[in-house]
C-alpha cells in the first residue's frame, strides 16, 4: 500500500481549509464586507459559530494556533466581553436563527474558568437558537479537570477534541508538551461521564526524536482509550512564520520518507482497529457522525479541517477568527489590541481576507470533493489545460487517474491528496508563500 514517490511531494502545499487559502488573503476587505455578507445569507440557509479563545495555560512549541498565555484573568475577563459585543454584532444582523453548529477552539478554551464557559454559553442561548445545534469544544488535557467536566454537561455538549499528539515521554519534552498516559486517561474518563459522545484526539507524526516505534506505541494506547474519531498529522515545522518553533530542534525532525512511512503506518494501524479513513488524515469508528457522512457522500470540509457540518456559512467570531461565505472569505484582526479597539467602537474586526470569484468558488469545490469524495469534475474550470498538464506526473505514477474531465484518487493516492489538489490551484503558480510538507 502506498508507494513513496518523493518527486510527487517535494513541493510543500496548503492544508486546503478553504479555497483560496489563507496565503491569497489581504486588506482589500474590512468591517463591510462582514456586514455585506450576514445580510446576504437566506433566512433558512444553515449556519454554524466558530469562537476563537486564543489563551493557553502553557503554550507549546510546536503551535501554529494565533495564541498567547493566559496569565492574567483581567486579560480573559476583557477579551471574553469583547468577543461577547462581537456576538451581538452578528446577532443584531442575523436575528435569533437556529444555529447548525458551535465550535469553541483556540488556543485551549479550557483556559477559561467554568464559570466564564458557562457565561459565554449562556450569552449564546440569550441571542441564538441553540435547541439543534451540536457543541464541541478543544480541550488542554493539562488543564482539566471535574469543574470542567460539570460544565460541558451543563452545556448540552457531546462532541469534544482532546490535544494528545503523542504519548512518549520524550518526545512530549522536545515538543514542550508533557502530559503523562494517566492525565489523558482521567480526562477521557470524565469526558465520558459528562456525556461526550463523539470524542476526538489529535495525534502528529513527523515531530523531533519520534521514531515509527514511538508512534506505534502512540497509536495502541490511544487505541486502548477508545476515542470516536482520531486525527493525526503531519508536524509543520515553519520557524519562519512561528518564532515559538525555534526552541524545536530541527535536526532532530524525521526526514521525508520516514514522515511518509508514519502516515502510511498509521493509516494502516488505525484501519485495522476498525476506524473508517476520512479524507487523508481523519479516522472515525463506523458509527460516529463524521464516518456516517463520509459513507453517505456529505463530508465537508472546512477551516475546522474534515466535517459533518451540512452549514456552508461559518462565522468566526474572536481575534483571528476567520469567517467562510460562498462569496468572501473574512478574517479578523490577528493582534489582540486591534481587535478589542475595533469591536469596542462598534464595528465588526474584519482585517483581511477576499472576495471569492466565480472562478475560486468552482476551484474550491473541485478541490473539496477531490479531498472528501476522492474525486472531482474538472469540466469547465478555469485553467484546465494548464491542471491537465501539472497533473501529468501524478497520472503517470498512477496515484491519480483521468477520465475525460474526471479526476479521481486512486487506492495508492490518498497521501498525494493535497498535492494533486495542488494543481487545480491557480494561485500556486505565482505565489512565493511557504508551506509544510505535503505529507
Amino acid at each position: 500500500m502506498w508507494r513513496y514517490h518523493p518527486q510527487l511531494l517535494e513541493r510543500p502545499v496548503p492544508r486546503y481549509t478553504s479555497f483560496p487559502t489563507a496565503a491569497e488573503f489581504d486588506e482589500s476587505v474590512g468591517p463591510g464586507d462582514m456586514a455585506a455578507a450576514l445580510a446576504a445569507l437566506p433566512v433558512e440557509a444553515p449556519v454554524s459559530l466558530y469562537l476563537h479563545i486564543p489563551y493557553c495555560h502553557q503554550i507549546c512549541w510546536y503551535c501554529g494556533c494565533n495564541t498567547g498565555a493566559a496569565n492574567r484573568s483581567a486579560r480573559l475577563s476583557a477579551y471574553l466581553q469583547r468577543l461577547g459585543e462581537e456576538l451581538d454584532l452578528v446577532a443584531d444582523r442575523l436575528g435569533a436563527r437556529a444555529l447548525s453548529r458551535v465550535a469553541l477552539g483556540g488556543g485551549s478554551p479550557n483556559a477559561l474558568s467554568p464559570e466564564q464557559f458557562d457565561a459565554l454559553l449562556a450569552r449564546l442561548r440569550a441571542r441564538f437558537d441553540l435547541r439543534r445545534a451540536e457543541l464541541s469544544v478543544e480541550l488542554d488535557p493539562r488543564a482539566f479537570g471535574w469543574s470542567w467536566a460539570a460544565a460541558l454537561a451543563r452545556a448540552g455538549v457531546h462532541r469534544a477534541s482532546l490535544g494528545v499528539q503523542t504519548f512518549a515521554p520524550h518526545v512530549q519534552a522536545a515538543i514542550g508538551r508533557v502530559q503523562p498516559v494517566d492525565m489523558i486517561a482521567c480526562a477521557v474518563a470524565q469526558l465520558r461521564l459528562a456525556g461526550v459522545s463523539s470524542l476526538n484526539f489529535d495525534l502528529m507524526y513527523g515531530l523531533p526524536g519520534q521514531s515509527l516505534g514511538d508512534l506505534d506505541a502512540t497509536l495502541d494506547q490511544a487505541i486502548a482509550l477508545g476515542p470516536d474519531r482520531l486525527a493525526v498529522f503531519g508536524y509543520a515545522h515553519v520557524p519562519h512564520l512561528l518564532p515559538r518553533q525555534r526552541q524545536i530542534d530541527a535536526r532532530a525532525l524525521p526526514d521525508a520518507a520516514a514522515r511518509f512511512e508514519m502516515a502510511r503506518f498509521a493509516h494502516a494501524r488505525l484501519s485495522a482497529a476498525g476506524y473508517a479513513p476520512i479524507g487523508f488524515d481523519h479516522f472515525a469508528k463506523p458509527g460516529d457522525p463524521l464516518a456516517r457522512a463520509a459513507a453517505a457522500g456529505t463530508l465537508a470540509r472546512n477551516f475546522q479541517g474534515f466535517t459533518d457540518d451540512p452549514a456552508r456559512a461559518l462565522i468566526g467570531l474572536g481575534a483571528s477568527a476567520i469567517s467562510g461565505f460562498p462569496g468572501a472569505l473574512l478574517q479578523n484582526e490577528k493582534n489582540s489590541g486591534r481587535y478589542h479597539l475595533r469591536i469596542g467602537q462598534g464595528q465588526f474586526a474584519t482585517a483581511r481576507g477576499l472576495r471569492r470569484s466565480a472562478a475560486d468558488r468552482a476551484v474550491g469545490n473541485a478541490i473539496e470533493a477531490l479531498l472528501c469524495q476522492g474525486s472531482a469534475e474538472l469540466a469547465g474550470l478555469p485553467g484546465l489545460a494548464g491542471a491537465r498538464a501539472a497533473l501529468t506526473p501524478f497520472l503517470a505514477a498512477g496515484v491519480a487517474a483521468l477520465d475525460g474531465t474526471r479526476l479521481s484518487l486512486t487506492d495508492d493516492g490518498l497521501p498525494y491528496a493535497r498535492a494533486i489538489a495542488a494543481t487545480l490551484d491557480p494561485y500556486r503558480a505565482s505565489s512565493a508563500v511557504r508551506f509544510s510538507s505535503a505529507v
